[in-house]
């Protein structure tokens, strides 16, 4: 199976962590050099939902400016990657609830950050 394919199926699985896969299929689409080696790279399936996981706790339980830590421990990747969930500006207007978000990830002594903006109708999900 192609590479887009397989992200494609990684981002129907994980709302919020899209963005970082998108990146990544871009980033090898475009054969953009400079990404090499950064934490994006070494992240699989699981390390991607364990940030996606993470994504959705911060944003359900921490206020903003206060962090959530992450890894990737017991995905089954060999690379070790962690990194922080800081959600910010929370925004509420009329029945939803929209919020910044930091995430940062860590990887053989790299690091990468992504800041998307995710909303939520009350008692919906995060997206």
């Amino acid at each position: 199976m192609p590479y887009p394919t397989r992200a494609l199926k990684r981002i129907a699985v994980q709302p919020i962590a899209s963005c970082v896969a998108l990146a990544r299929g871009a980033a090898e689409a475009a054969n953009l050099g400079f990404l090499n080696h950064t934490p994006i790279t070494y992240m699989k399936q699981r390390d991607l939902q364990a940030l996606n996981n993470a994504a959705h706790s911060a944003l359900d339980t921490k206020q903003d400016g206060e962090s959530l830590d992450w890894n990737n421990e017991g995905a089954g990747n060999p690379v070790a990657i962690k990194g922080t969930v800081t959600p910010l500006d929370t925004n509420k207007n009329g029945e939803r609830t929209c919020r910044k978000l930091t995430m940062v990830a860590q990887a053989k002594g790299q690091t990468q950050t992504w800041a998307p903006a995710v909303c939520k109708p009350d008692g919906g999900k995060w997206a």
